[in-house]
């Protein structure tokens, strides 16, 4: 099937835009610009906006009635999804990583005023829990005579991947419009690997000669470059493409996880720094901070060359800024 025939609903504010980073770049040595897909606008904005495109389309296709899905305290994926329900007419549960916590900030913040029904798991105990309870709540949903509908982790799916096989297909516009060639280096932060494994298939359409670079913030217990190739392979076929994928394909960066998921890291808090005081661009300690730590280390230490044309995709997560402010203002104790 055709990208353009599979069902799609709009939510978005597209095409986001692309911003030059000059200063920063020239700080590096590389030329480095941003997809500013955290102006994607719809339930606060970030990527998971271009899966939920595809994923919601399905859900209302399907006569859905009840939403689930899952993701750290402050997942982007789970605020947005819960927003996308709520446009729907559909109620949100999300079943989080994490405990109950004594604050509500940030996406968990929203995620309470977006009326989510939440339920907390330890996190030692989440990777065990989460699918059973996921499903769990499902049947709960069906016994009342609602239709249920899981969306797995970061809408990590063949279909979800589609968003980003459709923003490459914007950036190549974009890019042809401004008489720009195809940067030598797309980079984005890898969580769940849905938005990566969508990139990889776009860019085998428009960007060929371009490396795509995924910056680990997370650990996974299936090698990453397994998961997105499956994935991307998943999509291709979705796609009715001849092109398959193999580990060998991906170029994946794991040593900027820091400490683990959703919990910053110096050079991730460090980057952070850097770009809103070199750019006034901001970045979180989640995700994008990490993934811009990894493009700096990978020019520090020759991965990606002097002088390359770099791409960062900033997926968003401006609001899990404000439950790390202590470890971000540590340099105000002095």
């Amino acid at each position: 099937m055709k990208l353009d025939d599979l069902p799609r609903l709009s939510l978005g504010f597209l095409p986001t835009p692309i911003d030059d980073l000059p200063t920063l770049g020239a700080e590096l040595g590389i030329s480095l610009s941003v997809k500013r897909d955290d102006f994607t606008g719809f339930g606060g904005g970030g990527n998971k906006v271009r899966k939920l495109e595809f994923l919601m389309a399905d859900a209302v296709e399907k006569g859905v009635q009840v939403v689930i899905t899952t993701g750290g305290h402050q997942s982007n994926h789970a605020r947005m999804t819960a927003a996308a329900a709520r446009k729907f007419g559909m109620e949100p549960i999300l079943v989080l990583r994490g405990n109950r916590p004594d604050a509500w900030q940030g996406n968990l913040l929203l995620d309470h005023l977006l009326g989510a029904k939440i339920d907390f798991l330890d996190p030692d105990a989440y990777f065990e829990q989460v699918n059973p309870l996921m499903q769990q709540r499902a049947d709960e949903a069906e016994a009342e005579g609602k239709k249920a509908y899981v969306i797995p982790l970061g809408g990590a799916s063949a279909l979800g991947a589609m968003g980003y096989v459709n923003a490459i297909k914007e950036l190549a516009e974009q890019y042809t419009a401004m008489g720009r060639k195809a940067p030598d280096y797309i980079v984005a932060p890898l969580g769940s690997g849905g938005t990566l494994a969508g990139i990889t298939v776009g860019c085998s359409i428009w960007w060929p000669e371009t490396k795509v670079m995924g910056i680990s913030v997370t650990g996974t217990a299936v090698p990453f470059d397994q998961r997105i190739s499956a994935m991307a392979n998943d999509a291709a076929e979705l796609l009715e493409l001849d092109r398959r994928f193999d580990a060998s394909d991906l170029l994946i960066q794991d040593d900027y996880v820091g400490p683990g998921y959703s919990i910053p890291s110096d050079a991730g808090n460090a980057a952070i720094k850097r770009a809103a005081r070199s750019e006034g661009v901001l970045l979180d300690p989640v995700y994008t901070g990490k993934a811009m730590a990894g493009i700096i280390g990978s020019v520090e230490n020759g991965t990606i060359a002097k002088g390359s044309d770099v791409l960062f995709v900033h997926c968003g997560g401006t609001p899990a800024l404000f439950p790390f402010s202590g470890q971000l203002t540590t340099d105000l104790e002095s």
